[in-house]
């Protein structure tokens, strides 16, 4: 059985960085605060970017958690760790497994 099946895109309007940090590794973390919509609802989300000043590298996860506390967390482990931009969705998944 086959049917049509519509996927919404959520993005994350009205971004602003709430936390930054310079790391060691000439990092720039940044714990990001947006809103987004939610089926109908507007809920506050927190994200999570990390930026290489040598490279210029940037990875973000823009909706990362819904609670500013876990998105601080997750930035302080990266910092700790010196995770690079580029490690940060598997660091992601490593947290999240473990949260959960």
């Amino acid at each position: 059985m086959f049917g049509i099946r519509r996927r919404y895109k959520r993005t994350v309007r009205d971004r602003t960085v709430y936390l930054e940090i310079f790391g060691d590794n000439k990092v720039m973390y940044r714990v990001t605060a947006g809103r987004m919509s939610m089926f109908g609802e507007e809920i506050s989300t927190y994200g999570v970017e990390a930026e290489d000043s040598r490279t210029g590298e940037i990875e973000t996860i823009a909706d990362f958690s819904h609670n500013l506390e876990d998105a601080v967390d997750f930035a302080e482990s990266l910092i700790s760790e010196r995770i690079p931009p580029r490690l940060i969705y598997s660091k992601a998944l490593s947290y999240l497994y473990v949260c959960i």
